[in-house]
């Protein structure tokens, strides 16, 4: 729940928060009982929650693939992170995890936290993976196959140019759109994307999280995690790491503006693949993540602070893009008010100032030939609804429902 300070700043942010909050809950006693899928959604909900509610008004059969074949890339991903295991150890592992999956008994001990318990219990994941249709069980294994095999390619090769970013970008999250396209065309109900826009929509989202963790990738100890491409910032430091730097402020800020303006090329295809979604869950399923992704990337530009600490959309706003992602108005809606307050913040003397306009305005020039931009509610602009007697009246009815919602859970 956001703070009290953030909801009197934003009150309508309040509304989405309460409908969210009781929407978590609702998808936490949806967990099913058996032990090897109760593991599984539950742990879905611990590493990702905002994914775990979008994923639970998929249908049965998909969702249950799309949440294993999400454990399982968290997984490959979990041995890929783990810095400290040995290269002669972890790349064998990673180019054999698509066999892997299919036995009951393997499990590797690496990561912490929930990460840890997710590989220590795998075989939870196995178990469930295996009862599942033998189209998704084949789109599963093919895709990290392939991305096992590209992560074990990085291990020992560095990210020196743009192509070589979009090529790890591409193993990492491009093959997980591919992976999504192919299970909704399992599930008959869709038509099979194309591999390009696939492609697109995964590294949209990839990139922009490499740009958001560029503090928490380079201080990881024993050894940092670098990902953006040297091409880009050689032209601004000596060493990724003097980005963090208070002495290179006026560079690092430079350089972030220009991985973001790169990431910024992805947004027209991640638009027209969202246009051709028929299934309003899938929908929903692809929507809210790259809103959030633009939203992500408007919030880094041009902003120092990412160098500082971490940079996020408050919970108030995620929980409005949850709430008002219903149609590819919403999309587009979401898309232009993001661009333009991203265009808002463009320094004429920065050196990609151009490029980074020129992107800004083919992705709102997308958005107005769409015919759609007045039928939504924008996510930027507060209602005017709202008195300081309706917040507080607001408040102490959601903390009465808290507290029976809570009540409730523990009687259950």
């Amino acid at each position: 729940m956001g703070s009290l300070g953030a909801i009197l700043k934003h009150p309508d942010d309040l509304y989405p928060l309460l409908k969210l909050k009781i929407a978590a809950r609702q998808a936490e006693k949806q967990i099913p009982r058996e032990p090897h899928w109760s593991f599984c959604y539950t742990m879905l909900h611990k590493v990702s929650r905002s994914f775990a509610f979008v994923i639970q008004q998929l249908g049965p059969d998909l969702r249950n693939a799309v949440c294993i074949f999400y454990l399982v890339l968290r997984a490959l991903d979990t041995v890929e992170d783990d810095t400290s295991i040995a290269t002669d150890v972890k790349v064998p592992i990673l180019i054999a995890f698509h066999r892997h999956i299919y036995d009951r008994d393997w499990h590797f001990s690496c990561g912490t936290k929930e990460y840890k318990v997710l590989m220590d219990q795998f075989h939870h994941v196995s178990t469930a993976f295996l009862e599942l249709g033998k189209n998704y069980q084949e789109a599963i294994e093919d895709i990290t196959k392939r991305m096992g095999a590209g992560m074990a390619r990085f291990i020992c090769k560095e990210v020196e140019t743009v192509d070589d970013y979009d090529e790890y970008c591409h193993y990492v999250a491009g093959l997980v759109g591919l992976g999504l396209s192919k299970l909704f065309h399992a599930s008959g109900s869709e038509d099979l994307a194309s591999d390009y826009l696939s492609n697109s929509m995964g590294l949209f989202l990839q990139k922009t999280n490499i740009i958001r963790d560029y503090l928490e990738d380079i201080n990881e100890i024993p050894k940092s995690r670098m990902f953006w491409p040297r091409q880009i910032w050689s032209k601004y430091v000596n060493k990724l790491e003097d980005l963090k730097y208070e002495d290179n402020s006026v560079k690092a800020v430079q350089c972030l503006n220009d991985m973001v303006t790169n990431a910024l090329m992805h947004a027209e295809d991640c638009l027209k693949y969202m246009a051709a979604l028929r299934d309003l869950a899938i929908f929903r399923f692809c929507a809210i993540p790259q809103i959030m992704a633009i939203g992500t990337l408007a919030l880094c530009y041009n902003n120092i602070e990412l160098f500082r600490g971490v940079v996020k959309m408050r919970r108030g706003l995620t929980a409005k893009v949850i709430d008002r992602t219903k149609t590819m108005a919403d999309v587009y809606g979401a898309f232009f008010d993001f661009a333009s307050m991203l265009e808002s913040k463009v320094d004429k003397n920065d050196p990609n100032a151009t490029k980074t306009l020129s992107r800004l305005e083919a992705i709102q020039k997308t958005c107005r030939e769409s015919g759609l931009l007045n039928k939504r509610k924008s996510l930027l602009r507060n209602g005017n609804g709202y008195g300081s007697t309706m917040i507080l009246i607001l408040v102490i009815l959601f903390g009465i429902m808290f507290a029976y919602l809570s009540a409730n859970h523990q009687d259950n």
